[in-house]
């Protein structure tokens, strides 16, 4: 997994893994992954949080505002 940069500082995203289909979020204080895929989250939101995840800004608050319970159950 990558670390994320957390630009701003206050992101709870620790890390993220981008796979062609879906990408994998680890959050500060949990041991679980957060797999947001294609199927679950929807492709274009998958790859908004793919570009936001590479700019090291955004991530949490796009997870948090439009696909938090649309990980894989």
């Amino acid at each position: 997994m990558e670390k994320y940069m957390n630009i701003k500082g206050n992101s709870n995203v620790c890390e993220y893994e981008i796979f062609s289909n879906k990408i994998e979020i680890l959050f500060y204080g949990t041991c679980k992954k957060y797999t947001y895929s294609y199927s679950s989250a929807g492709k274009d939101n998958v790859d908004h949080m793919k570009e936001l995840a590479i700019a090291g800004f955004g991530l949490n608050s796009f997870i948090n505002l439009f696909v938090k319970n649309e990980y894989e159950k």
